[in-house]
This record gives C-alpha cells, structure tokens and sequence, in this order.
C-alpha cells in the first residue's frame, strides 16, 4: 500500500505518487476515489444471509464483542472493510463500521486511540508510513511491520495473497503478439515500444529507473501521462502505448481485458492485504476469522471485486455480500 501509486493515504495523495509509495484506488475511468465524509452506519445485516444449506463458514466461529471496522476513504478499502464487518457480523459480534474517514494520516491514528478496532491495510505501504523500508521479502516486510507495530499495541495478522501494487500493463493482443509474459520477457523487444506512467517516472526506482537497472529493459519513449490513472488506461486501450503503469488490483483489469506482466525479479515491494488490530480486542475467534477470510482473497479475485464497484457501480456493501456467498462464508 511501496508503491508508485498514489496511496491509501489520500490526503496525501500527490506527494504519495510522487514518492511512488502508496496503495492506489483500483477504479476504472479515473479511480472513483470517495469522499472524505465519514460514513458511521452500522455493516450491512446482508451478510448475516438466510438458513439455507448450512449456515456459513462466519457462523463457525463466535464473538460478541463490541467492534469497529475502519476503512480509508477509497473503494477498495470499502470492499475489504465490508467483507470483514458482515462476517464478524454473521459471527455474532456486534459491528459498527466507520468507513471512507480519511487518509492515513487520519484513520491510523484512529485505530491507535481505539476510535476503530481494526482496518485493511497493505503491508509496504504501511511499513513506509511507520519509517521503515519494504523489502521484496514479504515475510521479512510482514515481521518489520509487527516490529514497528508491537510498541503501539497494534497486531498485524495473515497477509493475504491479494495485492495491490504498481504493475506494468500491456493489452491482450500485445502479449500474444510479443509472446509476453512477464517483465523479463520484455528485454529486447522494449526498444520499440511506448511505456506510459507519471511525469517521474523517468527518475523513480520502482518505474522506469527501476525497470533499466533491474531488467535492462530501455523503451523506445516514455509518455508522461499520470500515476495508474485514466490517462494511462485509456493511452494503453487505445494503442497510443504499448506498456502502462496501473496497479494490480485494478478493476480495468479485468474490464478492459489488461495483462499485467509478473514482476519476476521484484521489483516492486510487497503490498498485500492484510488485517491490523488492536491488541485489546484481539481474542477469541476474531484472529481465525480474520485469517480465514485472509486466505481467499486474491489480487485477480480483488480486481474483480472492484471492477463491480468502479466500473460496473455496484454498491460496495452487495458486492462484500456476494463474495461472502460465493466463498462458502455466509449464506444465501
């Protein structure tokens, strides 16, 4: 959440981009970002669903606590955050959610204080927010992060697979003509093809200082277009470039049929979802819980996910709702 990509923390959004470290919105068409209004209202009763063959994987675990789930203020987060909140719902706990609050600057501190309970976050991006330095390790990441955690009584639990970093794109039709799969692949076919990304990319080592020092790869041009936004998605749909920057978990990913090449020398650092807590309320089930939905996100299952909200204007609450179901989670 790190990346090139402007970030979780939207308040600072620009200086996030510039420093290429930051989760971005995942929208189609610009990144619907959300506004800064808190939203207070209680989680969805939806995912508490009906008794039909069986109960849900939620119901095996049990709470009644009083719990806050939190969220920044992009639609990501909002998906993520409702998907954790109806589960614990359908659980027993008893949810309130504060959701699109604010950057990091503002929900982080919110969840030191207790104002929430826990949130989504990622673990490069927050890692960097926290001072420390994301390596491609992501057991290593993930450790640093409970380091610079431990003394705030904050729990990082399972990271999930899904993440949502800066990727290199290219159409369907290129990596079949080209034969491309990942970055490596594109060393010696570059030369002649238009790379699109923000006005740094130039000089930034997770854009293309990263890709010449780390994959050799030189492109014929660099168009100075924005960081993973509508510019880059609609120059590379169009033809006007041949290789985009956009992030992983983009809805347009799976909208407008992108492939992002595998970053197989890594050079991106790790950004995956994962659950941070507080230590007062982490007891019973709530950890197991949160860890099991954990395992089933995926960085193409989240791009779906959004794709249904950004592009498609799905209401974030229905679509946690609906992966719920389709996880075995609750039930219909």
């Amino acid at each position: 959440m790190q990346k090139l990509r402007v970030g979780p923390v939207r308040a600072t959004l620009v200086v996030v981009a510039l420093l290429f470290g930051a989760c971005g919105d995942s929208g189609d068409g610009g990144g619907s970002v959300s506004s800064d209004d808190g939203d207070t209202s209680s989680a969805s009763s939806s995912g508490t669903g009906g008794e039909t063959e069986g109960e849900g994987a939620c119901k095996t675990f049990s709470g009644s606590d009083d719990l806050t789930v939190g969220g920044t203020n992009f639609s990501e987060q909002e998906i993520v955050a409702e998907i954790y909140a109806q589960c614990l719902e359908a659980a027993g706990y008893k949810v309130e959610t504060k959701l699109k609050i604010g950057a990091r600057d503002i929900v982080f501190p919110a969840l030191e204080s207790g104002d929430i309970d826990l949130y989504p976050e990622y673990v490069g991006t927050l890692l960097t927010f926290l001072k420390g330095t994301p390596t491609t390790d992501v057991a290593k990441t993930v450790a640093d992060l409970k380091a610079a955690l431990k003394s705030k009584n904050l729990e990082v639990l399972e990271p999930a697979e899904a993440e949502d970093k800066n990727g290199f794109a290219v159409t369907k039709a290129t990596a079949d003509k080209l034969k491309i799969k990942t970055l490596s692949d594109l060393k010696g076919k570059s030369e002649d093809l238009v790379l699109g990304g923000p006005p740094e990319c130039d000089e930034r080592p997770l854009c293309l200082a990263g890709l010449k020092a780390t994959y050799g790869i030189e492109f014929k041009e660099l168009k100075k277009l924005d960081a993973g936004g509508p510019l880059t998605k609609d120059a590379l749909e169009k033809g006007d470039i041949d290789v985009g920057l956009i992030f992983t978990s983009d809805g347009a990913v799976p909208a407008r049929g992108f492939v992002i090449l595998e970053d197989d020398k890594g050079l991106q650092p790790p950004e995956n979802v994962v659950p941070i807590v507080r230590t007062e309320v982490l007891k019973g089930d709530l950890a197991a819980l949160l860890n099991a939905l954990s395992a089933k996100l995926t960085t193409e299952g989240l791009s779906e996910l959004n794709k249904a909200v950004d592009v498609d204007k799905a209401d974030p609450a229905d679509v946690a709702t609906e992966w719920l179901i389709e996880n075995g989670f609750i039930a219909k």
